[in-house]
Order: structure tokens, then C-alpha cells, then sequence
């Protein structure tokens, strides 16, 4: 079991659901995420003062999946989120101890689901 933590830009996340959909990967989470890296920042004047903004606006998509989805769901979010220009995100790939699924009691690779 694996767990899939991508940042990806914001625009880019319907393109990442559909290419992950399209390889019947369903289960996902999405939360907004601040972060900054080699893609830098940029200054704004706001209110007539000059601030740097060097924390982008980015999203964090999680997928939760058994080791034979592992590359599968890998290529669909980059082939969803590559645009070829710096900030086009990173792909963390953790594994998993245990799984849970509250509402049956199930466990491990049962409970993750297909």
C-alpha cells in the first residue's frame, strides 16, 4: 500500500482528475496548499507598497492505493499536471502500514479498495 501526495498548480487540477479517472483511479483528496520553490515569487504593489509574494498557490492531491496501481497513478497525474515550465508541481510516493476503513473494520489492501 502506498500513499501518492502530489502539488500541482490549481489550473491544472481538472486535467489531473480526468487522466486519473481515464485509468480508473477514483479515490482521491484535494486540499489548497502554499508553498514556494524553484519557481520563486513575484512583487506586487498593494496599496502603494511594494510586497513580495514568494508563497504560491498550489494543490495537494492524495491518493491512497495497493502497489500495482502505484506507476499507473504516478503517469496520470504527471501526464495531467506537465506543462514543461518550472512550478509544474512534485510526486511523493510513501508507503502505507495500515489501513483501516472505519465503517466495516476491514483491513489493509481490503480496506484501500480496488
Amino acid at each position: 500500500m502506498k500513499l501518492i501526495v502530489a502539488y500541482i498548480q490549481p489550473q491544472r487540477l481538472n486535467a489531473v482528475k480526468q487522466a486519473l479517472y481515464s485509468k480508473e483511479i477514483t479515490r482521491m483528496s484535494i486540499t489548497n496548499a502554499l508553498g514556494c520553490g524553484q519557481q520563486g515569487g513575484f512583487h506586487e504593489n498593494y496599496r502603494g507598497v511594494d510586497v513580495e509574494v514568494n508563497l504560491r498557490k498550489k494543490v495537494r492531491v492524495e491518493v491512497a492505493i495497493n502497489d500495482d496501481y502505484v506507476d499507473k497513478t504516478v503517469e496520470a497525474i504527471i501526464e495531467g499536471a506537465r506543462t514543461g515550465k518550472i512550478g509544474d508541481g512534485k510526486i511523493f510516493v510513501y508507503p502505507i502500514e495500515e489501513c483501516i476503513r472505519i465503517r466495516t473494520g476491514e483491513k489493509g489492501t481490503d480496506a484501500i479498495g480496488g
